[in-house]
C-alpha cells in the first residue's frame, strides 16, 4: 500500500505520465478520496499552465543585447553590494529562480520529449532556406516563391548570409527522400539524430513556432535559451514546386471509373460506402480558401454526407431499396440512375448493449488545438449520450499504449469524463499497439449479441513499430475477426494520413469519418448516433445487371477503391461495408441508352461466341447481398427498375440533390467526364431541392459551392501534396 506522502511525490510524474500501469491506478483511487492530493493536483496543473504561457512569450529581438549593456555596466561599477538587505534579496530571487529552473525543467522535459519523438529517428540530413528574396538570386533556384521541397536533387549547393526568422522546422523521413518542411518557405537545421530522449543532444537547433528562440541541450535534460543569431543559409538545388504551401497529407490516387460496354460487361459489383470523411475534409480546405487537392475527393462519400427522404423497409430486411432514373444534369444526352438505401432506424430503447473502447492517439503531433483538444471536446459530447447500457474503456498511445481507464458504465461520466480531462499530448506513435491493446479490451469485456466496437481517434500518423499501412490491414483484418467493429475518426491538418485510415475502416467492418469542427463532432457522435455505431447490416454488396436492349453503356460515379470482381458477390467470404441504423446510402450511374452513336472500347468481336439479348422491358436489376451482424451467410435481395418506371423527364428530390452533390464532385476532381458540369448548374439544381434542411447541411454546402466557384476562378496552380509529390517525382 503507497502512503499519502508517496503518492504527493508522484502527483507530478501522473500529470506527466511516467507512472506505471499500476501506479497510474493507485493514485487515480487515491485522488477519488483524497481532497488534500485534489487539491494539489490543481495547483500542478495551474503551474504547468502559466509555465506554459510564460514559455510561448517572446523575448524581444534587442533582449541579449540589453543584458550585455546593463552586464557591462554594472562590471563598471564593480558589483557593489552596500547593505545586506540587498545581499539577502538578492539570495532570495536567485533561490526563487532556481526553484523556477528546477519546476520548468521538469515540465519543459515532455515538451522537448515531444518534440524530438516528432522527429523521425532516421534523419540524415535537412537543409536550412530562409530568406527567399535573396535565395532567389541565385540561378540555382527557381523563382517560384512560398514553398520549396528538397527532393532527390544534384550535390550542388548555394550559401547565401543573412538574418532569418525562427519557423517551425519538421524534419520527415520516407523509403524515398527526407523533406523539410515549415508555413513560411523552409527552416530548416541539421537536426543529427534525434532520439526519444535528449541525452544525446541536438546538433544544431530546433526551432519552436513563434518564438525567437531555439533549444539547444548538450547534457541530459539540460535547457539553454539562446537568442537566434545571424548564420549561413544553405540552399540545395532542387525540384520546386507551384503553390502555396507544402504539406505531408497522405491520400490515394483515385482512377475514375470509365464507362463500359453493357453488351461486354454486363454486371457491375462494389461494396457499399457510409463513410462521410472525404467531404468534412474537403469543407476543412474550402473555408480555409483553399481548393481541395484532387485526389482527397470521393464523391460517393460527398454524397453520403447527406440524408435523403427514402422509405422505411419492410418486413424482415434491415433496409429498403429504391430506384429512380432520369435525364443526367451534366450530359443531357445520357441518363441518371440512382439506387438508394435506407436503413432501417431504432428505437432508443431497443438499441442493443454497447461495449465501446476509445482508442485516442496522444502523441506529440497530436498537440495542435485542432487535434487532441478537439478530440476531446468530440468524446465528451459523445460520453453524454451514453447510459447504463454502454460500458466505456479508454486506451491511449504515444510512443508505447497504455489502459487509461477499464472498463466502465455509461453512467458513471463523471469518472470517464476525468480520464479524459486528463489526456496529454507527448511522444511518438505506435498505433499498432494500441490498436492490439483496444481489441484485447474489447474481447474481454465482449457482450454477446451487443456493440462491440473500438473507436480510434488520431491523426492518423503512425511512426512506431507496426506502421506500415500492410501490417496495419493486417492486424486490422486478424482482429476484426472477434466480432469487434471499428469506427475511425481523423483529425487535424499537415500530416492528415486519410489514405491510412480509410483502409483501417474499410477492413475492420468500420466507417470513417473526418471532424475539422466541433459542429462535425455532433452530427457524427450526437445527432447521428445510431447510424455511427450501431450495425444492422455487414457486408453489404451490390451487383447490377445492365439490359443492352436500354443500355449501351454505364458508368459508377465514385466507389473507386470499393469495386469488386463479379465473383465476390456471391463469396461470403469477401468483405464488403457496413450499414448503420437509420443511415442512407446511394449509388449513381450514369447511362448512356442503346440508341446512342457514341463509340466505347475497342475490342474485336469474339470468335467463338455471340451475345444474345433477352426480349425484356427492364432496364437493369439490383440485386444486393448482405449479413446480419451475428451471421456469416449472406441473404438475397433482388429488384428491378423497369421502363415504364424511368423517368426521362422530371426527377425526385433526393435524384435531383445527390445528382449536384455529384456534379460539384466532377468539378472538384476535374473529371474527364464532368462533359457540360457548372458551377451554376450545382447552386441551381441543389437550392431547388434544399427541402426542409432541418440542420442546415445542404445550406452549407450551397455556400461550399459559392466558394469552391470564386476560388476556382481566381487560383493559379494547387498544393502540392505528399500523393501528387510522389507522381511527380515518378514522371
Amino acid at each position: 500500500m503507497i502512503g499519502h506522502k508517496k503518492i504527493r511525490k508522484l502527483l507530478s510524474a501522473f500529470l506527466d505520465g511516467q507512472l506505471t500501469e499500476k501506479e497510474k491506478l493507485v493514485v487515480d483511487a487515491h485522488l477519488k478520496e483524497c481532497a488534500s492530493c485534489q487539491k494539489e493536483i490543481q495547483e500542478l496543473k495551474k503551474l504547468s499552465s502559466l509555465l506554459k504561457a510564460w514559455s510561448d512569450e517572446n523575448p524581444s529581438p534587442d533582449l541579449e543585447q540589453r543584458f550585455e549593456n546593463k552586464f557591462q555596466a554594472r562590471k563598471k561599477e564593480g558589483f557593489k553590494m552596500k547593505t545586506n538587505i540587498k545581499t539577502r534579496k538578492v539570495a532570495g530571487v536567485l533561490v526563487v529562480m532556481l526553484l523556477c529552473v528546477v519546476v520548468t525543467q521538469k515540465y519543459l522535459q515532455r515538451g522537448m520529449v515531444c518534440q524530438l519523438r516528432g522527429a523521425t529517428d532516421d534523419i540524415s540530413s535537412s537543409r536550412l532556406l530562409t530568406n527567399w528574396e535573396e535565395a532567389k538570386k541565385s540561378n540555382n533556384v527557381t523563382t517560384m516563391p512560398n514553398v520549396v521541397a528538397g527532393v532527390k536533387t544534384k550535390a550542388r549547393f548555394v550559401t547565401v548570409a543573412g538574418q532569418y526568422e525562427p519557423y517551425y522546422a519538421r524534419s520527415i523521413s520516407d523509403q524515398k527522400k527526407s523533406i523539410g518542411l515549415a508555413q513560411k518557405g523552409l527552416v530548416l537545421n541539421e537536426l543529427g539524430s534525434a532520439r526519444s530522449d535528449l541525452s544525446g543532444g541536438v546538433n544544431g537547433r530546433l526551432m519552436k513556432r513563434d518564438r525567437s528562440m531555439s533549444y539547444s541541450a548538450g547534457a541530459t535534460y539540460g535547457l539553454a535559451l539562446n537568442h537566434v543569431q545571424p548564420m549561413p543559409i544553405v540552399i540545395e538545388e532542387s525540384e520546386i514546386y507551384r503553390g502555396e504551401s507544402f504539406n505531408r497529407e497522405g491520400y490515394n490516387r483515385i482512377y475514375e471509373n470509365e464507362f463500359l460496354k453493357s453488351a461486354d460487361n454486363p454486371l457491375s459489383t462494389f461494396s457499399i460506402d457510409v463513410d462521410t470523411a472525404s467531404y468534412s475534409n474537403l469543407r476543412r480546405f474550402l473555408t480555409s480558401n483553399q481548393m481541395p487537392p484532387q485526389d482527397s475527393v470521393r464523391i460517393e462519400e460527398m454524397i453520403n454526407y447527406f440524408s435523403y427522404d427514402y422509405p422505411q423497409p419492410k418486413g424482415d430486411d434491415p433496409f429498403s431499396v429504391n430506384l429512380e432514373g432520369s435525364v443526367c444534369p451534366w450530359n443531357p444526352d445520357h441518363s441518371l440512375v440512382s439506387i438508394g438505401l435506407q436503413g432501417k432506424s431504432l428505437d432508443s430503447e431497443n438499441l442493443p448493449p454497447s461495449n465501446l473502447v476509445f482508442l485516442i492517439d496522444v502523441s506529440g503531433s497530436m498537440s495542435q488545438p485542432n487535434k487532441l483538444p478537439l478530440l476531446k471536446n468530440a468524446f465528451k459530447m459523445l460520453v453524454q449520450q451514453l447510459g447504463d447500457n454502454e460500458r466505456v474503456a479508454i486506451v491511449t498511445y504515444a510512443g508505447n499504449a497504455g489502459l487509461v481507464l477499464d472498463s466502465t458504465k455509461g453512467s458513471d461520466k463523471q469518472k470517464i469524463l476525468n480520464a479524459i480531462e486528463y489526456l496529454q499530448p507527448g511522444g511518438s506513435t505506435a498505433g499498432g499497439a494500441g490498436i492490439s491493446l483496444a481489441y484485447k479490451i474489447a474481447k474481454d469485456h465482449f457482450i454477446k449479441d451487443g456493440n462491440n466496437r473500438v473507436i480510434l481517434a488520431t491523426d492518423g500518423d503512425f511512426n512506431v513499430g507496426v506502421s506500415s499501412d500492410g501490417e496495419l490491414i493486417r492486424l486490422i483484418e486478424e482482429k476484426r475477426k472477434d466480432g469487434v467493429f471499428l469506427t475511425v475518426l481523423g483529425f487535424g491538418t499537415g500530416n492528415y494520413q486519410d489514405a491510412k485510415m480509410e483502409q483501417l475502416a474499410n477492413k475492420g467492418n468500420g466507417n470513417f469519418y473526418y471532424i475539422d469542427t466541433i459542429k462535425e463532432a455532433n452530427k457524427v457522435l450526437v445527432k447521428e448516433l445510431g447510424s455511427t455505431l450501431f450495425t444492422i447490416a455487414k457486408d453489404v454488396k451490390l451487383q447490377i445487371e445492365f439490359n443492352p436492349a436500354f443500355v449501351k453503356a454505364y458508368r459508377l460515379i465514385g466507389y473507386e477503391n470499393r469495386i469488386l470482381a463479379k465473383e465476390d458477390f456471391n463469396d461470403d467470404t469477401k468483405d464488403a461495408g457496413e450499414l448503420g441504423a437509420g443511415h442512407t446510402v446511394t449509388a449513381l450511374y450514369e447511362i448512356v441508352p442503346a440508341d446512342s452513336v457514341e463509340e466505347f472500347g475497342n475490342v474485336d468481336d469474339l470468335k467463338y461466341q455471340q451475345t444474345k439479348v433477352n426480349a425484356s422491358s427492364e432496364v437493369l436489376t439490383v440485386k444486393l447481398r448482405y449479413k446480419k451482424p451475428d451471421s456469416d451467410k449472406s441473404q438475397l435481395i433482388e429488384q428491378p427498375l423497369k421502363k415504364e418506371d424511368f423517368d426521362q423527364i422530371s426527377s425526385s428530390a433526393n435524384l435531383q440533390f445527390s445528382a449536384a452533390v455529384a456534379e460539384f464532385g466532377l468539378l472538384l476532381r476535374n473529371s474527364e467526364h464532368k462533359a457540360k458540369a457548372s458551377y451554376s448548374n450545382v447552386l441551381n439544381n441543389a437550392k431547388a431541392a434544399k427541402g426542409k434542411d432541418a440542420y442546415g447541411y445542404r445550406q452549407e454546402f450551397i455556400e461550399l459551392v459559392e466558394v469552391a466557384e470564386s476560388l476556382d476562378n481566381t487560383s493559379s496552380g494547387g498544393i502540392q501534396f505528399k500523393g501528387q509529390l510522389d507522381q511527380k517525382i515518378a514522371e
